[in-house]
């Protein structure tokens, strides 16, 4: 006989795993018989359309004036040099949404992501191959750098540019990947609940963690415009028992499935700390004064935090602090 009731079971676990290099999995449960799809599809797309990124929109060459053009003394044309180009990942630092970098080489050199990256802009794809000049040649040229989201074609960007400038599509997403798979699992005795399983992968303008919470963030404002008739506030929704709970879960998870180095770990583990959310705790200070920790373990470990979602000095509510204090003091009883 099916049970009554009068509202679905509340999801209340997450977990998090580091796969690779800017690729993450992200795990929540349970939910009820098709409530996950009706939440991953959603956050699949906006993790794809709706993530912040930057790219390449024009580019002037000097001694080009379109993108059939050749440049003497460099081996690609300037059609190559444009698709090499657009392969290259960049990332404005600071807080401009927009720059204009100026660049000049000259040969014999074969040019690389590493090349552009300077007090403006980080390529986050430094072993990206661009171009390659002869000895007696050089190269000028310029680029207009964007933020932006999705994927605008050049078309669509002429008219905004500068004269001179060759318009490139813009393709602004960092996420290269963003997939689910929905398990089924055991809640009491109840075999038809369900799990989803995200698998994100961002090309290091972003880590994964990162653009997950962002595009929950979006996904919340989205839905804010319902705010008139529901009468509710969607920021205090968010902050409810349910999803401090599934904070405090994450924080408690084990220093030994962070990947840290075994110098790192091992610090650590000496100093007596067992899980995340200790560290998250921890001032910058707190975590220089740990013994025997060296400054390459304190920066990878600053590192690890920053790709986690949890820079040092975050500062957790009062409610989820005082949870996940007291959880940890239990489990170390």
């Amino acid at each position: 006989m099916k049970r009554i009731k009068t509202s679905p079971f509340m999801p209340s676990e997450v977990e998090i795993e580091q796969t690779g290099e800017n690729r993450m999995r992200i795990t929540a449960y349970p939910f009820e018989t098709g409530y996950a799809v009706s939440l991953a599809h959603p956050i699949r797309r906006l993790l794809l359309g709706s993530t912040i990124g930057y790219a390449p929109i024009g580019v002037k060459i000097e001694g080009a004036s379109h993108e059939f053009d050749s440049v003497r003394g460099m081996l690609e044309d300037v059609a190559i040099f444009i698709i090499n180009l657009k392969n290259l990942r960049f990332k404005i630092k600071g807080d401009e949404k927009k720059v204009e970098v100026n660049y000049s080489f000259t040969g014999p050199i074969e040019i690389t992501g590493a090349d552009l990256s300077n007090e403006q802009v980080e390529v986050v794809t430094p072993d990206g191959f661009l171009a390659t000049l002869n000895e007696d040649a050089e190269l000028n040229f310029s680029l207009l750098i964007h933020q932006g989201i999705g994927y605008v074609p050049s078309e669509d960007l002429r008219d905004e540019l500068p004269e001179g400038f060759i318009a490139l599509d813009a393709f602004f997403t960092p996420v290269r990947a963003a997939n689910y798979t929905i398990e089924n699992m055991l809640v009491e005795d109840n075999p038809n609940y369900e799990k989803i399983v995200f698998d994100i992968e961002t090309d290091g303008q972003i880590d994964p963690v990162t653009a997950f919470k962002n595009t929950i963030e979006v996904m919340y404002r989205q839905m804010s415009v319902f705010n008139n008739i529901l009468d509710i506030n969607v920021s205090e929704e968010v902050t409810a028992p349910a999803a401090e709970n599934s904070l405090v879960k994450t924080l408690m998870q084990g220093l030994d499935t962070l990947g840290l180095s075994a110098r790192s770990f091992n610090s650590l583990e000496r100093a007596g700390l067992k899980y995340l959310g200790e560290l998250v705790l921890m001032s910058e200070s707190e975590l220089k004064d740990i013994k025997n920790l060296g400054k390459k373990s304190l920066e990878e470990i600053k590192a690890k935090l920053e790709e986690l979602g949890f820079p040092v000095g975050t500062e957790l509510d009062q409610e989820t602090a005082k949870q996940l204090k007291k959880k940890i003091e239990s489990s170390k009883k």
